[in-house]
Order: C-alpha cells, then structure tokens, then sequence
C-alpha cells in the first residue's frame, strides 16, 4: 500500500479558528503534490490511502499521545512543537492563537485521526490476509535545504531519504529499493538522514510479523518550485516516473 498523510491542506472550519499560521505556512509544510506524483500507484496493485486534511489540524504521522502542553491545555510539558498538533510552523512562527482545549483535541481525533488510522490497519491486515505479508511505502517530500525549525538548517539534503528506523521497520530488499532506483537515475541517496521514518513507519512497520514499511521522502526541488508552491512541468514527470517504477518494484516482492 501507498500511505501519504501529510499532501493535504485543507482546514476545517473549527480548526481555522484556532490557527495562527500564515496561509503561506500550510502550502509550505505540506507534502503539496505528493498524491499526484503517485496518482498511478493504483495501476500497479497498491491500495492508496490519502489524507485531505492539513497537518495543521493534526499530523497523522504523530502518536496519538505525542501532545504538548503548549499546544492543549493539561497536556504534559514537553518540547515538542511539532507533535500531533503542531504549536509553531517550520519557520518558527507560531501555529496557534492559544492551546486547545481538550474537547477540541478530542474532536480532531474522532474525525480525523482515528478514521484515518482505522483505515489503515484495516488494509494492511487485509493485505497480509491475502499475500502472506504487507508492504507499506510511507510516500512523503521534504524541504531540499533544512529549515530554521529543523535540526538540519541551512543544509542541502539528499535528493532521496529512505528512512527505516536504523533498517528496522522492514526488510534489506524493501528498504534497498528506493535506493537503487533513485542512484539509477542519478540521484542522491541518504538513509534515515535527516528522516528515520515517523509515527506510521515505527508502528506499522513489523517485519517479524510480515509487515514491511519504509518511508520513502523526496526532496522538492526533484519535482516543484519551492517558493512559487508550483509544479516543474518536464521534472514533474520524471519523478512521477519513479514513483511508479517504486511502486512496481515493491509490488513484485515476495516476502512472504
């Protein structure tokens, strides 16, 4: 299956009147095109989970419990700005105009998050009914130079970053296969650097169990212009290319 939770940018209502963050900021820290890069994953075998919603509302690549008290109310303190609800965007401006209520988190994970998780167990057990075992591809991009938020700022990042948890979260051949692919083509290739795989990486990745997952981020500059939020027609297509020929290839592993 093809995961890509973080490509939407809409804002529900009683979200956006909570939020701070500049309109810029939502298209800015969303995976923006990531869903049409892999429109065809389908075609190939892969079920498709999309989700619509913004990070803004809630990151479903968080825990659940992953909440710091400066973004809801009666919320462990902790310095996580970025956690399940995020209180600052990634360029250190500030996300919300005050902390959550707890009837408010409440109301986010009941529509958003726990549908959203649901589904996915539910095709991943589905998936490993019927073959024997499951590979999850977490379809993400990424920022191409580390930003003022992030650990890594100012540095240029490799095209391609196929994170794995320290090659836990899945098979050699499965974490390998993004790799090839993209040197094939001459890109760069950097593990678990600066990303090891989020939230749906680590829990839904169990090779043990038959279940495989590896978050595969893509670098933007691969595939859009990053200050204008727009497509590079010709290079648009190229990764569009690649992404197919991910899928393919996962698809056509057996590891059971």
């Amino acid at each position: 299956m093809v995961e890509i939770p973080h490509a939407g940018t809409l804002v529900d209502p009683e979200s956006l009147a909570t939020l701070a963050a500049p309109a810029r900021a939502i298209g800015q820290d969303a995976d923006l095109y990531v869903d049409h890069l892999y429109a065809r994953a389908a075609e190939f075998g892969a079920t498709v989970l999309v989700a619509h919603v913004s990070r803004y509302v809630c990151d479903l690549n968080r825990a659940e419990g992953d909440v710091d008290g400066l973004a809801v109310q009666g919320a462990p303190s902790r310095s996580s700005p970025h956690g399940l609800v995020w209180r600052s965007t990634t360029e250190n401006q500030p996300a919300l105009i005050a902390p959550l209520t707890p009837r408010e988190l409440e109301r986010r994970l009941e529509t958003f998050y726990r549908p959203y998780h649901r589904a996915f167990a539910a095709i991943v057990e589905r998936k490993r009914a019927i073959f024997g075992f499951a590979v999850v591809l977490c379809a993400h991009s990424m920022p191409s130079l580390g930003r003022v938020g992030h650990t890594d700022a100012g540095r240029e990042r490799a095209d391609v970053v196929p994170g794995s948890r320290g090659h836990t979260t899945a098979s050699a051949v499965v974490i390998e296969t993004p790799a090839q692919l993209a040197r094939d083509l001459g890109w760069t290739v950097a593990h678990d650097d600066p990303y090891r795989g989020g939230y749906s990486t680590a829990a839904y990745g169990r090779p043990a169990s038959g279940i495989h997952s590896v978050q595969v981020e893509l670098a933007r500059r691969l595939y859009m212009d990053e200050r204008q939020l727009t497509k590079k027609t010709g290079e648009f297509e190229k990764v569009s290319t690649f992404c197919d020929a991910l899928v393919a290839r996962l698809g056509e592993l057996r590891l059971g």
